[in-house]
């Protein structure tokens, strides 16, 4: 079965819980005010996209390639990134809700999450070398042996990271977050 290949389209309000997502390729498409809740996007590949406005909360994304992608402005409640493909996978998170979405062992190194709710998002043994995690909220987020070597946590909030068991060499955090890192060993922290 030939796939199907889409370019230069702009797909706006369609929801693709009443009618099934098409599959295929998709090279630089816009997706506004779409719904996918709950639909199949499996073995799709998104090159240079854009989702805005999106509600893609429990989408399967079994063998899904996002490269070059933007989610703004959408829910991505619990997705499981790591069904993906891990090569390619670029994407950047703008006001996003993660709440609850998984990277599980997922390598996504660069990664920008801007203004978003990464509430219960699970991080365990992911790669987040070099990502900006710009005024997110982590609350309940899950670092067990993450490697966040040289992220920047400056202006999140609500995380607790264990150092002992995460790799946070050169990793950025600001003296109001130093609380996330000590949460373990019970000490009160006052500015």
């Amino acid at each position: 079965m030939e796939e199907k290949y889409t370019a230069d389209q702009k797909f706006q309000k369609v929801d693709f819980t009443e009618n099934s997502f098409p599959g295929g390729e998709f090279e630089n498409c816009e997706f506004i005010n779409c719904n996918f809740s709950n639909s199949d996007l499996s073995n799709c590949r998104f090159s240079d996209c854009k989702f805005e406005s999106c509600n893609l909360s429990m989408v399967n994304l079994g063998r899904t390639s996002f490269d070059a992608t933007k989610f703004i402005i959408c829910k991505l409640v619990g997705v499981h990134f790591e069904n993906c493909n891990k090569i390619p996978f670029s994407v950047e998170f703008i006001n996003a809700d993660l709440h609850l979405a998984s990277f599980y062992q997922f390598k996504l190194p660069n990664t920008r999450f801007l203004n978003c709710s990464l509430k219960e998002v699970d991080f365990a043994e992911a790669d987040l070398t070099n990502s900006v995690f710009e005024n997110c909220d982590l609350s309940s987020a899950i670092f067990e042996q993450t490697i966040l070597e040289k992220a920047d946590l400056r202006t999140s909030y609500n995380f607790s990271i264990h150092p002992e068991i995460n790799k946070i060499k050169k990793a950025r955090f600001s003296l109001n977050s130093l609380q996330g890192l000590l949460y373990k060993y019970d000490i009160i922290v006052e500015g």
